[in-house]
């Protein structure tokens, strides 16, 4: 008898015009530094209605990336939510920044507003305000960005969301990534986000130094723009090295990849709120707090059960792979902080549940009734 197939917590969603896509790519001119990289962010700019937009590696080379524009260095301190991967905090200290982690709200699993009014406050009084604050758009939910950005003009922070889980999702009417109350958004494109390039990132910002500087950045700190030129020298092959860079291209088929996936992308969130509404309706003895929120991308549907563990290997015995997010940062070995009370209240009880395009009605019918058989 054939073993039934396991239903997992994400997937990606790779279509006939996507390899078809790759493989042009694949059979052109350019693999790197071509034409499909430029295409790819233009797509995101104008869904975006942001000004400029760059496309990098990974989701953590653009958070690097997007710290080093605003300038951040050793001595500088950068303030995120305890609700987050890693990622958000690792590359503030590859910067040589001090990291500081907020609570989040126990009824957003979101940056708690009231906290960072009291930090700040704090902080002010000691003279250890933040140069950098974080907003982490856990699960594809905005934080609320008009109060943290009218916080960053009071305290002279500079704002940068990490909307690694929100391509997609929406706040007063404004596109994620627009960067309307921010400086800087960054994306992930990893396979269970909302669109994939395998591994991928992107950044937007309507700042044109802050852009210029993230083209620099990407690919070793070197310009072909005589403008920047410190030598006169006219040659074709000539090019000078301005700053300490990276190589944190992305590739021309990765890019292309990413511009079929565009296409789709308001399909694939359709399709996540559908399941997020099913789930909402039909498992009424857990609780999620984002059940009415239909701005958000839902990259993730998290449930809270008191009875977790026991849910989470009763769910993997039974073919349904559900995954934790997260284990709060400030408690892995490496940060050693105390844990913040709402992220450790939250972070032992959520769960998340399987919700990607791909996931079928009856596949989700199991889901639903193996929690409630459970419960």
């Amino acid at each position: 008898m054939e073993k039934s197939k396991s239903i997992n917590y994400g997937k990606q969603n790779i279509d006939d015009s996507d390899i078809e896509s790759v493989i042009n790519v694949l059979k052109s001119e350019y693999l790197t530094q071509g034409p499909k990289v430029k295409e790819f962010e233009e797509s995101i700019a104008r869904y975006c209605d942001v000004e400029y937009c760059k496309v990098v590696s990974s989701g953590t080379a653009a958070l690097h990336l997007a710290y080093l524009a605003v300038g951040l260095t050793s001595g500088d301190i950068v303030w995120t939510a305890s609700n987050t991967f890693v990622a958000t905090a690792n590359m503030a200290l590859a910067c040589g920044a001090k990291v500081e982690f907020i609570d989040i709200d126990i009824d957003t699993y979101n940056l708690s507003i009231n906290h960072l009014k009291s930090k700040l406050l704090k902080a002010r009084r000691e003279n250890s305000l933040p140069k950098v604050v974080v907003p982490v758009h856990f699960a594809g939910k905005s934080c609320d960005m008009e109060e943290i950005w009218n916080l960053s003009k009071e305290y002279g922070f500079t704002v940068i969301e990490d909307g690694s889980h929100a391509l997609g999702g929406s706040y007063k009417e404004h596109k994620i990534g627009c960067c309307e109350f921010s400086h800087i958004c960054t994306f992930s494109f990893h396979p269970v986000k909302m669109i994939t390039t395998g591994e991928g990132g992107a950044i937007t910002t309507n700042n044109k130094d802050f852009d210029e500087l993230i083209n620099e950045l990407r690919s070793h700190g070197i310009t072909r723009d005589r403008k920047k030129f410190s030598r006169d020298n006219k040659a074709d092959w000539y090019y000078e090295q301005l700053s300490l860079g990276f190589n944190f291209r992305m590739t021309d088929f990765q890019a292309a990849l990413g511009l079929s996936q565009m296409k789709r992308l308001d399909s694939f969130i359709d399709k996540r709120q559908i399941i997020a509404r099913r789930y909402s309706n039909e498992l009424k003895k857990v609780t999620t707090p984002l059940k009415d929120d239909f701005c958000s991308s839902w990259h993730l549907y998290v449930i809270l059960c008191n009875r977790r563990d026991e849910l989470y290997n009763f769910l993997k015995k039974n073919g349904v792979n559900t995954q934790v997010h997260y284990i709060p940062v400030e408690s892995q070995p490496f940060f050693n902080q105390p844990i913040l009370e709402n992220s450790k209240k939250y972070s032992e009880n959520c769960l998340s549940l399987p919700i990607y395009f791909d996931l079928s009605f009856d596949d989700q019918s199991k889901v639903i009734a193996l929690i409630n058989k459970f419960l």
